[in-house]
């Protein structure tokens, strides 16, 4: 995501600085601080985030919570104190309650707690919208919060400790079409529904908010497109040319029942919506995985 914004903003023109962990640490409160000082900004995209699948939110739950939560109080306070004119946050749909009313609506955001198994992190990404309202309201600072769905594209990541569902399944259909292993397994029971944004609708969606967007209000970034986990399997078993069988391990969990947005504040405010085809990116997904997965 990191590296689409990143060309994004060049093709518009704007100098871009997009320092790694290893130049900043933006836990440590001293090298937020440095970092701004020797970076003046007009603007700061906020997408950093210690992030996973249902595994490793379930194995990491206290350092998702920690690092997410650390990392944006710092960025917005001392972009605060710096004197940067626009801060965009960027939250994550696991922050909806999970029972939410389909499709999900900005104003729903805070009724009932969200899908247990990626709790911490929802949560402590929600903390920023708290922290953008606040502060637009004591300090009249102009920060604003999105609301991305599941991203997916090239350039995904697909570390099986890590990644999410999509560069997941498409890394075990393809190695299983490479070695000719007769199936794959995946969790739960494929019943969950998910929405998807490709990773350049999204770039999208946040460049028009970062230029014409200035209200505290959350905004919903997604496709309005929903598709049920058993026919994402099948459609990425079709495009990868996996034939084998697929075994749901029903004894790990599910997730979020199911995750579909309302996108229509974010058309009203600032003019957004998603352009590419569910298939034309997944296609385009599985393309660039199967060129680059060495390096991927």
């Amino acid at each position: 995501m990191g590296t689409n914004l990143v060309n994004g903003l060049e093709k518009l023109g704007a100098e871009v600085i997009a320092p790694t962990r290893e130049q900043y640490d933006l836990a440590d409160r001293d090298q937020v601080i440095t970092m701004y000082k020797d970076h003046p900004a007009d603007i700061v995209i906020h997408l950093a985030a210690v992030v996973g699948g249902i595994g490793i939110n379930q194995k990491h739950p206290g350092k998702f919570f920690y690092e997410n939560l650390i990392m944006g109080v710092q960025l917005i306070e001392y972009a605060r104190q710096t004197g940067i004119p626009k801060f965009v946050a960027l939250g994550t749909i696991c922050a909806y309650p999970k029972f939410t009313p389909v499709p999900f609506k900005e104003d729903d955001l805070w009724n009932g707690y969200p899908e247990e198994t990626n709790a911490p992190y929802g949560l402590a990404k929600k903390m920023m919208l708290v922290q953008s309202q606040s502060y637009r309201q004591e300090y009249g600072y102009n920060s604003i919060f999105l609301l991305p769905v599941n991203l997916y594209g090239p350039g995904d990541n697909f570390n099986p400790e890590s990644s999410h569902v999509i560069p997941a399944l498409i890394k075990k259909c393809v190695d299983a079409v490479e070695s000719k292993t007769g199936f794959i397994e995946v969790w739960g029971d494929g019943s969950p529904t998910r929405e998807f944004l490709y990773v350049g609708d999204a770039v999208d969606g946040i460049l028009l908010a970062a230029e014409k967007y200035d209200r505290s209000e959350p905004v919903n970034l997604g496709s309005s497109f929903e598709i049920s986990i058993k026919d994402l399997v099948e459609l990425i078993a079709k495009e990868t040319g996996f034939t084998g069988q697929i075994k749901w391990d029903k004894t790990k969990p599910n997730g979020q029942p199911r995750r579909k947005l309302d996108t229509s504040r974010a058309k009203r405010e600032f003019g957004f919506e998603s352009k590419t085809t569910f298939v034309k990116g997944l296609r385009e997904t599985i393309s660039w995985y199967q060129e680059n997965r060495v390096n991927a």
